[in-house]
């Protein structure tokens, strides 16, 4: 009774009207203050924004291009807290990095976009920001986000000077016609010298001296000197209101209760709330749920109007259904697509399979979730006798596919087996047969498991590329050499400026794929810098070359390699694998093999028992008797043991690098 008296008094006291003092009954678990009005309302729909204040001539659209760890995202950081977008704290480190990998490694993954408003000379200003990776594996990923500017911010450390990458996003933006703003970051660095970093923009890029700005992102100096002319030299968006809508979608994330969530920008039109809207590339008509732009964070608007970038909610259950490139339209307003983007062509192809098969499906809706978001990953299906069914996912380098793997680990909480990567070969056949069978003389081979025979083949192509690495000059022998192991071709040698040089080399892909950059890196104490852009085929004397654990082949180690280096590759394998198998109570013989020919061996001995302990003395054949009797179980286990390669051990075995 005393319980139910308690309950009914609580139920009286909460439906009582608040006292005038008290404006705000709180429940006694919140804390007092603003804070806790704050948390209470923080649920309730944010206030919109009225996007008409913007017109097309007020706003500009960039992004920031550079090399890896030249201060884009810091940088980025300063705008921010120029514009009042984000509070000033020292927390502000790398804003806009919102994965977790992102965090952990310290580098830029996904290109974000930030919405910021500025006043210049009384005049309000829409910009918006667009950060981008700087390694040249997601590349992809910043030629995308050109696509919805008119104008970069490229930045150059004053320390290091213009480096690979550099070079390789001025030329994606000056091919695109885009306005160029060179920064020049870092100045407070001890080592900074910024009239040499001039010297070689005026040199490489062509841009005059004084239209570079000197700035510190991390200590804000300068930093409002280059909101002044990003409005004073990117041009406004070419588009108008009044045009029917044209929306391009950039990018695009899955949220689980709001279906997909796609960055748009419109090249024409408007767009609002209970708009029918169709995708050109589907055909699917959908009612627009919400619309909005990035502050960073979700902040709906009544409308988006023509020249501006946002998102769009609108119901799309499906993964498949927001394609990036594609074009949105009015629903009985048909318009020309836009050209959306050139798809990405991988370098890199693998393997990837559940550990357990009963994770299939849940590895098959993650991967679809993922892909979505980085739509620069290809997916084949594929099966293996020794895995089960799986994936053939192509990536556009080692480190992308390092990253994927994470992210799948991370975000989706996915355990997988990733093979050895490799790269895709050409055969041109020659028997009648095999060509009647896939329908073309020409076949791609992205998996070692499909290498035509040599007999039924008159000619192997494997992919090159242009590589440019910019070191300084002390270290050009020792690069030279490593380039010439390599299989590589000088094309062009050219001093930047009297300490830096940038030399050109046609590669073999799969020569640099795993582990070149490392082995770069370590050559010239990790001032050398590296970029690569596709190069077509070229002929080669390919051969595949399988690994043998006790005579069964690992179809996961198979791998196609060129015949000079088939013996030195075969020898290092078995090394490696002889590191990374742990021992078993039988022996275990590593194998490396072309054909039915053994080029490599390494034998794991078994842990083994010390049987003649026992015996003090006596006759020998006692001892003997003991010993073969060992010997007996041992080659009786070895017929029915298996060996089990550690997941892990795929990357670290392909490594040329010795970890010793």
């Amino acid at each position: 009774m005393a319980l139910a008296g308690r309950t009914a008094a609580w139920w009286a006291r909460l439906r009582s009207p608040c006292p005038a003092a008290a404006p705000l009954c709180l429940p006694s678990w919140l804390p007092a203050g603003p804070v806790a009005c704050e948390r209470l309302y923080s649920s309730r729909g944010k206030e919109k924004l009225d996007m008409l204040m913007y017109p097309v001539e007020s706003i500009r659209n960039f992004s920031i291009i550079a090399h890896v760890d030249h201060g884009k995202s810091t940088l980025a950081d300063r705008l921010l807290e120029i514009t009042g977008t984000i509070a000033k704290t020292d927390r502000n480190k790398q804003v806009l990095d919102k994965l977790q990998v992102e965090r952990e490694r310290g580098i830029t993954v996904k290109a974000q976009s930030a919405s910021i408003f500025y006043n210049h000379e009384g005049v309000n200003y829409l910009l918006n920001l667009i950060d981008t990776p700087g390694h040249v594996d997601f590349s992809y990923e910043v030629s995308r986000s050109l696509s919805a500017c008119q104008g970069v911010i490229l930045v150059v450390d004053a320390n290091e000077g213009i480096q690979a990458q550099t070079v390789a996003n001025f030329y994606l933006a000056f091919e695109a016609q885009l306005a160029i703003i060179p920064v020049i970051n870092k100045i407070d660095l001890k080592n900074a010298d910024p009239e040499r970093v001039e010297k070689q923009i005026e040199k490489l890029f062509d841009i005059p001296i004084d239209e570079c700005v000197r700035i510190s992102a991390k200590q804000g100096t300068n930093v409002e000197k280059v909101l002044q002319k990003v409005i004073e030299k990117i041009p406004p968006p070419q588009c108008n209101t009044a045009d029917p809508l044209k929306a391009l979608v950039f990018d695009s994330t899955f949220d689980h209760y709001r279906g997909v969530i796609a960055n748009i920008a419109l090249f024409g039109g408007e767009i609002e709330k209970g708009h029918k809207i169709v995708s050109a590339h589907t055909k699917k008509r959908y009612e627009v749920n919400e619309v909005g732009i990035l502050t960073p964070n979700e902040q709906p608007t009544h409308k988006l109007y023509a020249g501006q970038v946002g998102y769009l909610i609108a119901g799309m259950k499906e993964v498949t259904e927001a394609q990036i490139g594609d074009t949105l339209f009015l629903y009985k307003h048909p318009v020309e697509p836009l050209p959306g983007f050139k798809s990405a062509k991988p370098m890199v192809f693998a393997g990837m399979y559940p550990v357990d098969q009963t994770e299939y499906n849940n590895l098959k809706s993650a991967l679809e979730r993922l892909t979505l978001n980085d739509s620069s990953v290809t997916v084949h299906r594929d099966s293996s006798l020794a895995l089960g069914a799986g994936w053939r996912l192509g990536f556009l380098g080692l480190l992308h596919m390092e990253v994927f793997n994470q992210r799948l680990e991370q975000e989706y909480n996915m355990s997988v087996i990733l093979t050895a990567p490799t790269v895709p070969y050409k055969a041109i056949l020659s028997s009648a047969k095999l060509i009647k069978e896939y329908g073309k003389a020409e076949i791609t081979i992205i998996n070692p498991a499909q290498f035509p025979d040599k007999l039924s083949v008159s000619e192997y192509l494997e992919p090159t590329v242009l590589g440019t690495i910019v070191t300084p000059h002390e270290y050009i022998g020792k690069i030279i050499t490593l380039c010439q192991d390599r299989r590589a071709v000088q094309k062009d040698m050219l001093y930047i400026d009297e300490r830096r040089v940038m030399l050109k080399y046609l590669f073999p892909l799969n020569e640099i794929v795993v582990d070149f950059y490392d082995a770069l890196k370590s050559l010239s104490s990790g001032y050398a810098s590296f970029d690569y852009e596709d190069a077509g085929y070229q002929a080669a004397d390919l051969i595949k070359m399988d690994i043998l654990l006790n005579g069964n082949p690992v179809e996961e180690l198979s791998t196609i390699i060129h015949n000079d280096k088939a013996y030195a590759t075969g020898k290092f394998l078995c090394e490696r694998l002889k590191d990374a198998i742990p021992r078993q109570l039988f022996e275990i013989a590593i194998q490396a093999a072309i054909g039915k020919k053994i080029i490599a061996r390494e034998t794991l001995k078994a842990y083994r028992k010390n049987v003649v302990a026992k015996c003090y003395g006596g006759d020998i054949t006692r001892r003997m008797k003991l010993l073969k009797r060992q010997a007996e179980g041992k080659k009786l286990m070895r017929k029915i043991g298996n060996v089990e390669v550690p997941r892990d051990a795929f990357i670290h075995v392909l490594k040329r690098q010795t970890d010793k």
